[in-house]
């Protein structure tokens, strides 16, 4: 889950005008990025070695 001090530093980083997209984008990947850390953490998700095999499909 987000924080109000994750959400305050990823603006910090931004640059003096943005747009609002621009900032729900960002704030949207912040959220993805932590959800996939809860799951490697509890041992979800895929391994490297298969995710390059279902890459190389889906690029074909």
């Amino acid at each position: 889950m987000l924080t109000k001090n994750k959400v305050k530093e990823l603006i910090d980083h931004m640059p003096e005008t943005f747009s609002v997209d621009d900032l729900v984008d960002k704030v949207i990947l912040l959220q993805k990025i932590e959800v996939g850390e809860k799951e490697i953490e509890n041992g979800e998700g895929i391994d490297w070695e298969d995710m390059k095999k279902e890459m190389d499909l889906w690029l074909k």
